[in-house]
């Protein structure tokens, strides 16, 4: 190193880091973990007779995590994997375990910090754990939370959860600041809506039977994947008056790409996807030569438009989604394409599903995902809203907690008294599989009957429509 860099970085540090923590890799490795488990559950601490295996070790979708030492070793290890057949996003971490002769303060933290990471990559929303009495200051110290005693091998245990935000941070991002950078158009009259339809996915025109819809689609998207992001545009719109319940009339377009190439992939995209659903684009602006935008105006109608503000606490939420498709390439465990394969007629008959069912409430489910959007609706009815879990109906392809963040396709949230029938939503699946409650916020209610917080309060801070 020169002179001139070590002044600025100082002198050159030799030696390795004292462990890596890394998946296990071989059958060597797992042995070598189930060697420090037994000489410490088995023969050091005596929780067990013989052995500490259990059907977790059997999982093939278990996952150990190991600290080894710069020759290999292994230091220390722990595991992680699903607690239910179907995987719900629902983990538990279990059998941390540090070498005694090894044992330091921080290869178990480590190992701790590793597991809560590999789980919220993930997916996983819930993150559980049974912990020895001793180490819950430990646990406690790197932001778990104590949720009761147990026993466990005969010995004092507590059970414990690490929080996952995903929901809260995707909903921070998309929806948070509406209230107060919409705040200046809210002072007119009529200003974001009339009354009833304040953080509607549409907006009733006054004075007539018209619903007016408009989305934009992100500059990025457009130069990335053109005729997709016109296909969107199109998409995002139709299924905004379809939750509204109104038929689709035509679309206005605004489009802005720096070549003539880009700006005819988008039209070609949006025209494609006019041609699938029979609406026209009935006008626009065209621009070439400046940076890439695109936003589409749909309009459509309806004397009957349904509320996302009009749900009641009791309310049954049913979902109501096109399974078929597969994550889009380029945008996997974000955008999941269930449209782009579908003919016409089912598009159609998808679309028109909110106004055969006349629901008391409906939301499109899009940026904020399934339970942001819950949230939405709960906050435009002025109630919270709980989840079940396990009654989510999903795609085989998408595990639950990327299933609720992401941007379904066609997916519509519906809130009516309890047990009344659904029509067919054509190849859409229906299921019930929630509640408005009395309590702001959204949770999610597992399997086990416990509940976990996946919104706190408003998602947007519009209050009720």
């Amino acid at each position: 190193m020169s002179t001139e860099l070590s002044i600025l970085t100082g002198a050159p540090t030799v030696g390795a880091a004292p462990f890596l923590v890394r998946p296990a890799e071989s059958a060597a490795d797992l042995a070598a973990y189930h060697r420090l488990r037994r000489e410490s559950f088995v023969v050091e601490q005596g929780l067990f007779s013989g052995t500490d295996r259990d059907g977790v070790d059997d999982d093939p979708r278990a996952v150990v995590l190991l600290a080894t030492a710069p020759d290999g070793t292994v230091l220390g290890g722990v595991r992680v994997a699903p607690c239910t057949d179907v995987d719900l996003g629902w983990w538990s971490g279990s059998r941390l375990v540090v070498a005694r002769e090894k044992r330091s303060r921080a290869v178990g933290p480590a190992l701790i910090r590793a597991a809560c990471a590999h789980v919220e990559t993930a997916g996983v929303v819930r993150f559980d754990a049974t912990v020895q009495s001793r180490h819950v200051p430990m646990f406690t110290a790197l932001g778990w939370t104590a949720t009761g005693p147990t026993v466990l091998a005969g010995a004092p245990h507590e059970t414990m959860r690490w929080t996952i935000d995903t929901v809260a941070r995707l909903v921070r991002s998309t929806k948070a600041v509406l209230a107060g950078v919409l705040a200046p158009l809210a002072t007119a009259p009529l200003g974001l809506g009339a009354s009833g339809f304040r953080g509607d996915d549409g907006v009733p025109v006054p004075g007539s039977d018209i619903i007016a819809a408009c989305d934009a689609i992100v500059p990025s998207m457009v130069e990335r994947d053109p005729e997709w992001a016109g296909w969107c545009a199109a998409l995002v719109n139709l299924n905004d008056l379809s939750a509204m319940g109104a038929t689709p009339v035509g679309m206005l377009d605004a489009v802005g790409a720096p070549t003539t190439s880009l700006l005819t992939r988008v039209i070609r995209g949006l025209a494609r996807a006019g041609d699938a659903w029979g609406v026209p684009v009935l006008g626009g602006h065209t621009q070439v030569g400046v940076p890439a935008a695109l936003s589409v105006t749909a309009l459509g109608r309806t004397s009957s438009p349904v509320r996302a503000g009009g749900g009641e606490v009791g309310d049954e939420l049913s979902l109501t989604a096109d399974l078929g498709g597969g994550w889009r390439p380029g945008y996997h465990v974000l955008q999941w394409d269930s449209t782009s394969a579908r003919s016409g007629s089912d598009l159609r008959e998808m679309g028109s599903f909110v106004a055969r069912a006349a629901p008391r409430a409906a939301k499109d489910v899009s940026m904020a995902g399934l339970a942001g959007t819950v949230g939405m609706l709960a906050e435009a009815s002025g109630t919270g809203a709980e989840i079940d879990v396990a009654r989510i109906p999903r795609p085989g392809g998408a595990d639950l907690g990327r299933w609720i963040t992401c941007f379904p396709g066609f997916a519509m949230i519906t809130a009516d008294r309890p047990g009344r029938r659904l029509p067919p939503a054509g190849p859409a699946t229906s299921a019930a599989c929630g509640r408005l409650t009395s309590e702001p916020g959204v949770t999610l209610r597992w399997p086990d009957g416990a509940t976990t917080s996946a919104v706190s309060a408003a998602v947007t801070g519009l209050g009720p429509a």
